[in-house]
């Protein structure tokens, strides 16, 4: 406590103590997720007005919000007003958008929230987490944040799940309590292959909670949204980041079990998704065939990239149904391949991890954007 008349030194003095030491040790040693840089900090970095830079590294959606996004955005008048805690609105278009019950739609700050939620509504320390690598890094970074024991199913050489694997793990963990959830994205991010139907249902057999991740579903033309009505263990994330142009104002939803509503009700933030985002959502969803036309021309110049992109002899792309598309580079470094397009302001993503190190993903963009890249790579 601070008494009047002791100087700050005074205070200082008594007040220190070893912040290190309070520490929760697991959260001390975690590894830091290395989010992608934005616009204004790359410009400085590179030395390159923004107007040079193209951006292929983030599978963001270059042509941005829907007109009547932005017309909402402009226009909105309550932002001096806390949002509904409720989502009301919300959850009652996406009902309408997807054909599925409001009261089992939840819409967060991005998936990435809702991941975090599906974390802490599961997870004691311990518990079990089953992540197939190389895949999105926050499943594994939320678990660790509960403390969870995070499992590793690697996937096959061709991206494709090891069912067996998982199996294995769900029915006999080796006297480690069985795991309670398994992550997968589908199309999975970065090399934009889908979960088989086939496989789905096998692991939706086991005694574990499957949260599937669709964030880059509306490229793949096929979601296993229909299963949510009979499979009870099944929870689907998707975001309007991708496809509707709102990555930078967060706006997630996910489709739940009834049975775990009323828990997630209970630990969500009361005002999670703000009024902007609300507004720009509502108003993309009211705007179906402008961004479903942008969808089509993001798919298209992906079917060229992988065209193109396979005529280089050190490229090699892999199959993707998502907006971007991964390439091994074959017979050179990636990562100084990855260095010599963005010092000609072409940004690319380069993963430095097990299973990636040889591997470029890009992501679809504008037909000049490809354009640019091809020449880049012409060049180098």
């Amino acid at each position: 406590m601070y008494v009047v008349g002791e100087s700050v030194e005074q205070v200082n003095e008594v007040s220190v103590c070893d912040l290190e030491a309070l520490l929760r040790p697991d959260v001390a040693a975690m590894e830091e997720y290395t989010p992608i840089l934005p616009f204004d900090v790359l410009s400085a970095r590179l030395g390159l007005p923004p107007e040079r830079i193209i951006k292929m590294d983030a599978n963001e959606n270059p042509y941005g919000p829907s007109p009547k996004a932005l017309a909402a955005l402009a226009s909105f008048p309550h932002h001096h007003i806390y949002p509904d805690p409720e989502q009301t609105a919300l959850r009652a278009a996406l009902a309408r958008y997807l054909g599925v019950p409001a009261d089992r739609i939840l819409a967060g700050a991005g998936a990435d929230e809702l991941i975090d939620l599906v974390c802490r509504l599961f997870l004691y320390p311990g518990d079990g987490v089953i992540v197939c690598p190389p895949t999105f890094g926050m499943y594994r970074f939320d678990a660790l944040i509960q403390g969870a024991r995070v499992v590793e199913v690697p996937r096959r050489d061709d991206f494709s799940l090891d069912v067996q694997a998982v199996e294995r793990l769900c029915t006999s963990a080796g006297g480690a309590p069985p795991p309670k959830l398994i992550f997968l994205a589908s199309p999975n991010n970065p090399d934009g292959g889908l979960v088989p139907r086939a496989d789905l249902l096998r692991l939706l057999r086991l005694p574990v909670v499957i949260v599937l991740d669709e964030a880059y579903v509306e490229f793949a033309g096929e979601s296993a949204l229909a299963l949510t009505a009979e499979h009870t263990n099944l929870i689907i994330l998707r975001t309007f980041s991708k496809w509707a142009g709102l990555a930078g104002l967060r706006v997630g939803y996910g489709i739940f079990p009834m049975a775990l509503m009323r828990h997630l009700w209970k630990i969500k933030q009361p005002y999670n998704v703000n009024t902007a985002a609300t507004a720009a959502a509502l108003a993309s969803l009211d705007d179906l065939d402008y961004l479903w036309g942008n969808v089509r021309r993001l798919v298209a110049e992906r079917e060229r990239l992988q065209r193109e992109l396979a005529r280089f002899d050190f490229l090699r792309p892999f199959p993707s149904r998502s907006n971007f598309v991964l390439c091994q580079v074959v017979g050179r470094d990636a990562r100084a391949l990855k260095l010599a397009l963005e010092r000609r302001g072409i940004l690319v993503r380069y993963f430095d991890r097990p299973g990636l190190r040889s591997c470029l993903r890009v992501s679809a963009g504008k037909p000049e954007h490809t354009d640019a890249l091809l020449a880049a790579l012409r060049e180098v």
